[in-house]
């Protein structure tokens, strides 16, 4: 540390904050736009809270509505039905099975167009799986649908070859492998891009040395690459635990009907049904803010736990 970091580490915070902020301005004001739309769409809404202990009336105002009693009655609604545990299991599942086969993804991904030579055709391919992520869950369900319902595409070709259609979109299990390949589908290209960022940040004299010893490519692949991936993947692993309980909401909502609600029913939806639909918003609520409170639970752990393991942790 510098003589002069040390004398700024002794400054009080508001003088600290003010230095920096006479030195980086320009990037604080580029920041601005983004902390502002994050402030005033996840931390406003956050008010909405008291919702969960309230007996909300649409002729009142949130903040004029009587407070329940008990308090926590509308926690006891949302948990006490049969469908809350099914739609907990189910988004359990569902965030497990894309975690299991959607987080390797996107690194096997990078590992493979770090490896490509031909610079045409890597951009060509980086292109292509790119472009999903840019179009909406809205569209991609239209297309999903032409492609794998019953009179689509796939299912059109196979009857004209002699073969039994598949149920993508009617059959709970066919659902649960569409959910997961869509969603594999729609996000690896962009996914990769952080995990190509880390390794153009990897020193090019490690592979020039490895070269000297004789490593191949897949050893160096193995003993270069990957490690420094690692806080990469860490990060990653970190936010992709703390959101388990997120399903995918505007997938599974665009794309499900009553007829796999058996195991596609989440969360979520099943929030969006108890509070727009319904009109029971205090205990839809309750259940959205239970949810959040384990998605930090989970997040806080699991930083410990790969601190603990030696891996390098968020904070």
């Amino acid at each position: 540390m510098t003589k002069e970091e040390k004398a700024t580490a002794k400054l009080p915070l508001t003088a600290r904050f003010g230095r920096k902020f006479k030195r980086y301005w320009m990037l604080y004001l580029i920041a601005l736009p983004a902390l502002i739309s994050m402030f005033v769409f996840s931390y406003l809404p956050m008010g909405g809270i008291i919702l969960a202990f309230k007996d909300y009336s649409p002729r009142l105002s949130m903040w004029n509505s009587a407070w329940m009693e008990p308090l926590l009655a509308h926690f006891k609604t949302a948990f006490s039905g049969t469908d809350f545990w099914q739609v907990t299991l189910n988004t359990l599942r569902i965030s497990c099975l894309r975690l299991l086969f959607g987080l390797p993804a996107p690194i096997l991904l990078a590992l493979f167009l770090n490896e490509v030579r031909h610079k045409k055709y890597k951009k060509l391919v980086q292109t292509i799986v790119y472009l999903p992520h840019f179009l909406s869950w809205v569209v991609l369900a239209g297309m999903i649908r032409t492609i794998m319902s019953g009179d689509g595409l796939i299912n059109t070709t196979l009857q004209g070859l002699g073969l039994k259609g598949i149920p993508f979109l009617t059959d709970e299990n066919w659902f649960l492998f569409t959910l997961v390949f869509t969603d594999i589908w729609k996000g690896v290209g962009y996914g990769s891009i952080i995990y190509m960022a880390a390794i153009s940040g990897i020193d090019q004299q490690q592979y020039e040395a490895a070269t000297i010893d004789g490593a191949s490519r897949w050893q160096k692949m193995r003993y270069i690459t990957l490690p420094g991936m690692a806080m990469a993947i860490t990060v990653n692993v970190i936010l992709s635990l703390s959101g388990i309980l997120n399903g995918g909401f505007d997938q599974i909502f665009n794309l499900y009907s009553p007829v796999v609600y058996g195991k596609a029913d989440i969360i979520d939806t099943y929030v969006y049904r108890m509070g727009i639909v319904a009109g029971d918003y205090g205990a839809a609520t309750a259940l959205g803010l239970v949810k959040s409170v384990i998605a930090f639970i989970l997040i806080v752990s699991t930083n410990k736990i790969i601190k603990k393991l030696g891996g390098e942790p968020i904070w």
